[in-house]
């Protein structure tokens, strides 16, 4: 009857202690009271109490059998041997929750493994002692067995939920962080204790990731998981399909990995789990440099001189003194040396070593794994590939530094652009010009030109017309058909050749940093300073074109005056619209000022400060993304109602200068009065709303001051605005406007 007892504990009924259900059934049985394992009821000779205490005591037995068949199972790795990864075959054996095996549930059933290792041998020790010498059996195995009433029937209670509920990976461990919260010492020590094995597998996984930059997660149970595992194939094909190269290391970079916030522990924090995220795919990057790199550091190594290797601004900050390098290998083990990575193991060792899981000490380690990984990679971009002449370079074309380059590029292509886009050939006739500009102001030794191209998209050519558009050209059309047939053509030309669009080329690594996004936001920029330069480039050409006419027919009127009264009659007429021509070349010439000095200007100044006072990656990043939104922002193309008014203005402009030149008709008079009332409309609307306290007191335009007193030195657009607005009569068709 004793061993019947000590068997029963260990899980195997028999004669004297019965099972009552089956495995199958008392597997799920959520109730810890009821338990199947019950002493036979045809046993009569013992006492009711004792009846009781019995069956109190085997209830550890059915805790451990249970237990037993959970760590078996969870530690069994025969689907290994099957050439299918997932073991589908077992799908009769085991129910389908519970197929798809898991490291984290097998690290909880070693650490049940140990719990039932000290149970057996408690066990065991009380066999012994009741076979060596005479004592109360009953007794002798409650006092032995006691401190497991606390420990067994919880632990039975969490194989349950971990089974019913399918919970694994970062839910398992927050599972266990969770039971530790409890009032029992013994308890909360083996909780603590399969907590610990958990977070082996979480660290063997971080150091994976952080140290190699492999993912190391066959199951699916780690917090950084590959994109493909949850985005659609369709939607993965659209976005590789927008990076400018296939560079498997570039894909990786911008949508390989995401952060699952399904398997993320809840005492991790979201920004330490990005900095995990962000350390992984830096080592990735750095392990594994495009072919191409490292055929260029080759070269350069082997054409710069020793300890000679410098860029501008940072001398001092980084020498490399090493030899010439033509071995992948080698070049791949420089940008991480062995020896940050030896510490980066260092570091997860020591956490992996402790007995107890410290968030401070865990987000201290990775904040400190994260600063290694971002100034390696800042040293890749900023020093190795440049960084400092590619955004020069594209202040120079996108943001029309290189002013001289544009003047003589639109000069060129004045004349293209007055006749409507061709679809077909709008690219390659930009080319020439582009090519001849170019040739006169761009020097040979500038390396960075040869990366710009001319491009044309499609949409550029796409001709949207306004109801007003509509009215003005059939007012035009009242006239002769040549002038109508100019007016349209020039309508037509001026929403085409809005497309025009530079591109960037971008090698291997400055593609982590200047993204697509990046790209198309210095694309957005460009256009708009383009229409602008292009608008007073126009007004600066009707001016000279005019005075000419102007200059001939005063000749001519000088010399005979009897018979040149339309030369003198014409010249009166139109004298009022050179001051019109003057008040729009006043404002986009200030406009232009403010976008290229006070914006600018100011904001690449504090972008090198930044730069050279920061050696992080992620803040390189950081502070070009708030250089580029303060360029947009500041220059109001974020606004919808001010982005509107200035196309429109410079619209007018453009039209006002090709009117202007056409002085042979009365029609081309009425449509300049048009064209005047129009932008006299529009500059007091512009004025009116960036005068405005939302706009001129706030921070996003810090030099939004200066450019309105710019505007209104003589108070002259103040009291303008303030007419349109309180006086509600028609203006007159040739309004006298002296700033003077």
């Amino acid at each position: 009857m004793l061993h019947e007892l000590l068997l029963a504990l260990l899980g195997y009924t028999g004669d004297l202690i019965i099972e009552e259900r089956d495995h199958h059934k008392s597997s799920l049985a959520p109730d810890s009271d009821d338990v199947p394992f019950k002493l036979a009821p045809d046993i009569s000779f013992i006492e009711p109490s004792d009846r009781e205490l019995i069956e109190r005591i085997i209830t550890l037995g059915f805790y451990y059998r249970e237990l037993d068949r959970f760590s078996t199972k969870s530690r069994n790795l025969s689907w290994i041997r099957s050439a299918n990864p997932s073991p589908s075959p077992r799908d009769s054996e085991f129910p389908s929750s519970q197929v798809i095996p898991s490291v984290y549930r097998r690290a909880i059933a070693n650490g049940i493994v140990e719990i039932l290792a000290v149970y057996r041998s408690a066990v065991l020790h009380i066999e012994q002692k009741l076979l060596a010498e005479t004592v109360p059996i009953l007794a002798t195995v409650t006092q032995g067995l006691n401190k497991f009433f606390v420990l067994l029937p919880p632990l039975y209670e969490l194989v349950l939920e971990i089974e019913r509920d399918d919970i694994r990976g970062g839910q398992l461990l927050n599972l266990l962080q969770k039971r530790c919260h409890c009032g029992v010492p013994e308890l909360q020590t083996c909780i603590q204790r399969l907590l610990w094995h958990g977070h082996q597998i979480m660290y063997n996984q971080l150091a994976s990731w952080m140290v190699y930059g492999i993912l190391q997660d066959q199951h699916g149970e780690f917090f950084i998981r590959r994109q493909e595992d949850r985005e659609s194939l369709p939607d993965m094909s659209e976005k590789l399909a927008r990076l400018s190269t296939d560079d498997a290391s570039l894909t990786d970079w911008h949508m390989g990995f995401h952060i699952s916030l399904d398997m993320l522990p809840e005492y991790i924090h979201m920004g330490v789990a990005e900095s995990v995220l962000f350390a992984g795919k830096a080592i990735r990057v750095l392990r594994n440099p495009s072919p191409a790199f490292r055929f260029r550091d080759a070269v350069y190594h082997l054409q710069m001189p020793r300890g000679s290797q410098k860029i501008q601004g940072f001398t001092g900050l980084f020498s490399f003194h090493k030899e010439p390098l033509m071995d992948s290998k080698l070049i791949g083990e420089e940008l991480l040396p062995q020896s940050e990575a030896d510490k980066i193991e260092a570091m997860l060792l020591d956490l992996k070593e402790s007995s107890e899981f410290h968030k401070r000490s865990f987000e201290c380690a990775v904040d400190s794994i994260r600063a290694i990984a971002a100034s390696h990679l800042w040293q890749l971009v900023v020093v190795r590939a440049d960084l400092i002449g590619h955004l020069k370079a594209l202040k120079d074309y996108f943001l029309l530094a290189k002013g001289d380059f544009f003047q003589c590029f639109l000069e060129e292509s004045r004349q293209l652009m007055r006749l409507p886009p061709r679809q077909s050939t709008a690219e390659a006739d930009l080319m020439v010009p582009f090519q001849l500009a170019s040739l006169k102001t761009i020097s040979e030794e500038d390396k960075y030109f040869s990366r710009v191209s001319l491009r044309m998209p499609s949409f550029g050519f796409t001709v949207k017309s306004s109801p007003v558009d509509v009215l003005k050209t059939k007012d035009y059309a009242d006239g002769n058909s040549s002038s109508a047939l100019s007016n349209a053509s020039s309508e037509i030309s001026l929403d085409g050749w809005d497309g025009i669009a530079l591109e960037y080329s971008v090698d291997w690594p400055l593609e982590l940093f200047f993204t697509q996004e990046v790209l198309s936001k210095y694309r957005r920029v460009f256009q708009y300073l383009l229409r602008l330069k292009r608008t007073q480039m126009e007004l600066e050409k009707s001016w000279a074109s005019v005075m000419h006419q102007d200059h001939t027919d005063f000749a001519k009127h000088r010399n005979d005056r009897v018979n040149c009264p339309v030369a003198q009659q014409r010249r009166q007429r139109f004298r009022p619209m050179w001051r019109v021509r003057e008040h729009m070349a006043f404002l986009i010439r200030n406009l232009q000022f403010y976008i290229q000095v006070d914006v600018i200007e100011s904001q690449w100044n504090v972008l090198q400060a930044h730069i050279q006072d920061s050696h992080d990656f992620t803040e390189l990043v950081a502070f070009h993304q708030e250089y580029l939104s303060a360029l947009i922002s500041q220059s109001f193309l974020d606004i919808g109602s001010v982005s509107r008014i200035l196309d429109g203005i410079m619209k007018l402009c453009l039209q006002f200068c090709w009117n202007i030149e056409n002085q042979e008709n009365s029609s081309n008079t009425s449509a300049l009065e048009h064209i005047t009332e129009e932008f006299n409309k529009k500059s007091n609307s512009l004025y009116t709303i960036l005068r405005s306290s939302r706009l001129a007191g706030s921070q996003r335009a810090p030099f939004l001051r200066r450019f309105l007193l710019r505007l209104n030195f003589n108070s002259f657009f103040e009291a303008t605005a303030r007419g349109v607005l309180n006086v509600v009569r028609p203006r007159p068709a040739l309004p006298v406007l002296d700033p003077q």
